[in-house]
């Protein structure tokens, strides 16, 4: 009788013992602790400001499992670090061992960079997006691990889409269902129809200004079949697609359809906008969501739906696809890294599934497959639905519509000669051919100037 009671309690502490394992195993979880790091002293070179720093909190986990020691040498915002590591970069000065970086940035740091493939294994890359690890890789080395990404769906006020008055008038005017559009000429028509019948302050509204503005340009333009660039950098963005691109959002600035301040509106500004319930459609950054979605700030709260990126103008024909400006923050090795080796760990750490989940619920977009599961699976009883669907919507686009502008150092210094003709152009001081035209020349020089033609 004992031994049965014996076997009874055996086979019971069995079953917990499986029990607790298996659900240990579906927690998410922690990698790059299986190294003695005891005495290495990592640096790190990071994004900070508002929830970038979150993720920080976790690596005196990494610390007591490996025994290394992490400092954070600075703490920036994007543009400022972007700004210290060209200067350390090119002064021989970047002794840290990880180093904040983007997929927008990354080909003007690759002569600086060690390529991660010789510290990753193909199997541990499979758990990343592969359309942006495509875009960290440059002449076939892999610069980058994702930390998370971003992309612009469609927002759109709810109202004006089930008021079946509005509905009525619209077919009215244009023979058309008022629908969510998923063209651009679509988000044409609309915008003008609700501005115009005053249903909107605006109908549409988009960032005026520096890299901002040339990005939602590129945009546009790639969705309508163009390209900035032909094969061997020549600028073709003064085409017939990026002279109906440009003419369109000019035109949208003289009728009143975009606000009066665009050429002076950065993202927070056209935001804001978009809070006011002053805009029936825009794209915009899934981070901004929450914002939007407090009703303590935005009046634009409860009111507004999420749907994939416009296709482009017609006149690119078969050509058009949908939108998909993207860029994904990461983490990279500086060449001059003390301890390289090190610093992939850190990185494999960061980046594991357990800390990239516990970034995601803050509300960043995920690089991982294993995360874009468990954060869905999150959201399935959220009250508002809206907060499965968008992370549905997200993971499709950055899954299928990633897409970065050209992998060349010169981004910055293009768009900082490119957006002030686009700007130009927009108010009206100069006609779209001719604008594009000055760009491209200052483009041609500027490329030439880099060694890209012969």
């Amino acid at each position: 009788m004992i031994r049965k009671l014996i076997l009874i309690i055996l086979v019971c502490a069995l079953v917990a013992l499986t029990a607790v394992t298996a659900a240990a195993q579906d927690e998410p979880q922690y990698a790059g602790l299986d190294m003695d790091l005891s005495g290495v002293h990592i640096k790190m070179a990071a994004i900070g400001g508002g929830l970038y720093e979150v993720m920080y909190e976790s690596i005196s986990v990494f610390e007591e499992a490996t025994g290394a020691t992490v400092e954070i040498i600075a703490l920036l915002d994007g543009f400022a670090i972007d700004q210290k590591l060209k200067v350390d970069f090119a002064t021989g000065a970047a002794d840290y061992d990880v180093a904040w970086d983007h997929t927008s940035f990354v080909a003007q740091y690759t002569p600086f960079l060690h390529p991660l493939q010789d510290f990753f294994s193909e199997e541990e890359l499979a758990a990343f997006s592969p359309a942006i690890l495509d875009a960290a890789t440059i002449d076939g080395n892999l610069y980058l691990i994702p930390r998370h990404a971003d992309i612009s769906p469609i927002h759109y006020r709810a109202d004006l889409y089930s008021d079946e008055a509005i509905a009525a008038a619209y077919m009215e005017a244009t023979g058309e269902e008022l629908v969510v559009p998923s063209t651009l000429e679509q988000i044409d028509r609309q915008a003008r129809f609700f501005v115009e019948n005053g249903h909107s302050t605006f109908g549409y509204t988009l960032a005026g200004k520096e890299e901002a503005l040339t990005g939602r340009f590129y945009e546009m333009h790639f969705a309508s079949g163009g390209s900035l660039f032909d094969e061997n950098y020549q600028p073709t963005f003064n085409d017939d697609i990026g002279v109906a691109v440009a003419e369109l959002i000019a035109g949208w600035y003289q009728d009143g359809i975009i606000p009066a301040d665009t050429t002076s509106l950065l993202w927070d500004g056209v935001a804001q906008n978009f809070c006011n319930n002053d805009v029936a459609i825009k794209l915009e950054w899934y981070g901004w969501y929450s914002y939007f979605q407090s009703p303590d700030s935005c009046a634009v709260a409860g009111n507004f739906g999420l749907a994939r990126g416009f296709t482009g103008l017609s006149v690119g024909g078969d050509a058009v696809r949908p939108s998909g400006w993207a860029g994904a923050h990461a983490f990279s090795i500086p060449a001059t890294a003390p301890n390289p080796a090190a610093g992939a760990e850190l990185i494999r750490f960061l980046a594991s599934e357990r800390v990239a989940y516990e970034e995601a619920q803050l509300g960043f977009l995920p690089v991982r497959d294993d995360v874009w599961d468990r954060i869905i699976a999150d959201a399935a009883g959220a009250e508002n639905p809206l907060d499965r669907e968008r992370l549905e919507l997200a993971r499709i686009q950055v899954g299928q519509d990633f897409k970065t502008p050209p992998l060349i150092a010169e981004w910055i210094p293009f768009s900082n000669l490119f957006y002030p003709q686009l700007q130009a152009i927009i108010l009206g001081d100069i006609d779209a051919q001719a604008g594009l035209d000055a760009a491209a020349a200052e483009t041609q020089e500027l490329m030439a100037d880099a060694g890209y033609y012969d």
